[in-house]
């Protein structure tokens, strides 16, 4: 890619960016939300298409125009988006072939059908029955789905956007022996990824990009590149705290769960959730950590207004008092709010702008007789914006043209803006870079700091051992363990988190 400009209104998103990847190399690209790294991808796959942006591409030393994303399939360059592109209603095995179908006489092979997309799920760890639609299955399964969509196809130049940014630390390492594997046959991959761990011990080379320009590229075996040095680059500055340092004043316990068990809302008979107890105190921060499909979500999904699940039972106390929860009202009525995982399908209204979005957990603020009050609702958007240092020119800037960092203060604007007593952030950061990260860290401590009762489910576990004072453990479904701040450390939660139900019951 030699030279690529690319300009929204009033934007520069590229600026003169040229990018060299080599055959059979695994290149990283880093820098912070809006730096312009998934803008250069969907230059290079053709969704932003020739005539769009200024500049050159070349693949194969042959010079390519592409007007849309099939164009570069058919050359055999493959994008796995960000944001996961897949139909809820399909099955696995449809949406792995969607485009791409298995067929014989004009009719679709379903027994070839299931039993490629069988092995391609194998590939990438996935165990479900391929028939499983879509929309049964939790979000990082889902980009699973994605990446065996892609395999599925004849790469040779498959570029990853954000692909283990759902994925827990075992699933992120398989897919990272994957494309080791690949490039020991000769396949090129270009990743990106806020993870820098993973680029330390993945990449060959890695482009650092910073406000729509090249800042470097880095040989990470000649410049012997850790990840303080990948971040001096992403952010023009060194960072030696990960994570805000604070004192923790912690009170009475405001929020507790007894007993609660959750049934699969498509199998009455497949127990999700099973007898789980927890607790989190006025000014605590504590941690929910488990391997993908322990039931974590589900968990918090299932007490903020059993909003996901069947045959739930169990019970529910905020300040000591048991609340009956039928229905999300009721539990932002007690005081319970929940940031989901998937800000893209569940937390936002993409197309609308940043104060509807922020107003629309508590529209009662905004109202009289029936009408909106949409000064006040421009006022109280326009606080967040500089509070939350919300990247946007003004609070009516649509949501969906902001970056993932941006998008997620957001999100979280809209819930701390109900001004909850209990706040559960499920992946609070997943998808955004290590400066947006650290402002994260640092609200949900101002908001432990005034006394809210603050769960966080992540998985990654140096997140939370760097900011809870607690962690719950969850494996099947069960709670396998509680872990003070003292005893923090990675091994002993990994432990509680592979326990099965057999050795929980031993």
């Amino acid at each position: 890619m030699k030279n690529i400009t690319m300009t929204f209104p009033g934007v520069k998103a590229l600026a003169d960016v040229t990018l060299n990847v080599a055959r059979g190399e695994i290149h990283a690209i880093c820098g912070e939300n809006g730096a312009g790294k998934s803008t250069l991808m969907k230059v290079l796959s053709g969704v932003y298409p020739h005539g769009t942006y200024e500049g050159t591409m070349f693949f194969e030393n042959s010079p390519i125009e592409f007007q849309n994303i099939r164009n570069s399939e058919h050359l055999g360059i493959v994008i796995i988006h960000q944001e996961l592109a897949l139909s809820p209603h399909l099955s696995i095995a449809e949406n792995i072939f969607l485009n791409n179908e298995i067929t014989k006489n004009g009719l679709v092979n379903w027994n070839k059908t299931n039993q490629e997309a069988q092995k391609l799920m194998a590939k990438v760890g996935l165990s479900e029955d391929p028939n499983t639609p879509v929309k049964n299955i939790g979000v990082g399964k889902q980009q699973l789905v994605e990446i065996a969509k892609a395999l599925s196809k004849k790469v040779k130049l498959l570029i990853l956007d954000e692909p283990t940014a759902a994925l827990n630390d075992s699933d992120s390492e398989h897919l990272l022996d994957l494309l080791r594997q690949f490039k020991s046959q000769g396949l090129t991959s270009i990743i990106i990824s806020h993870k820098l761990n993973e680029i330390a011990s993945i990449a060959d080379k890695t482009t650092i990009l910073r406000d729509g320009e090249v800042i470097e590229t880095l040989d990470m075996s000649k410049d012997k590149v850790d990840q303080e040095r990948i971040i001096k680059g992403m952010v023009g500055r060194e960072m030696n705290n990960r994570y805000p340092v604070r004192e923790s004043k912690i009170g009475e316990e405001i929020f507790r769960v007894e007993n609660w068990t959750v049934h699969h809302p498509d199998d009455s008979t497949r127990v999700v959730v099973d007898n789980a107890s927890l607790n989190v105190k006025a000014g605590e921060i504590v941690g929910l950590a488990g391997i993908m499909g322990a039931g974590r979500t589900e968990l918090a999904r299932s007490v903020f207004g059993r909003s996901w699940g069947i045959g739930i039972s169990g019970k529910v106390f905020v300040r000591g008092k048991e609340i009956q929860i039928k229905n999300i009202r009721d539990a932002i009525d007690a005081g319970i709010a929940y940031s989901t995982e998937d800000r893209k399908r569940f937390g936002l209204n993409l197309i609308d702008d940043i104060k509807r979005n922020i107003s629309l957990a508590s529209l009662h603020k905004f109202t009289k007789r029936g009408l909106v009050n949409a000064n006040e609702e421009y006022k109280v958007a326009s606080e967040y914006r500089t509070s939350m240092n919300i990247k946007a020119p003004s609070p009516n800037s649509i949501v969906g043209k902001l970056s993932g960092g941006n998008q997620q203060k957001v999100v979280l604007s809209q819930w701390i803006n109900v001004n909850p007593e209990v706040l559960i952030l499920d992946e609070p950061t997943r998808g955004i870079d290590v400066g947006a990260k650290y402002e994260i860290y640092t609200i949900i401590q101002e908001l432990a700091a005034q006394g809210k009762a603050v769960i966080v489910i992540s998985s990654e576990l140096s997140e939370l051992l760097g900011i809870c004072n607690r962690i719950y453990a969850i494996a099947e479904g069960k709670i396998t363990g509680e872990v003070a701040r003292k005893d923090f450390s990675p091994e002993l939660l990994m432990k509680y988190m592979t326990m099965t139900k057999e050795t929980t019951n031993a």
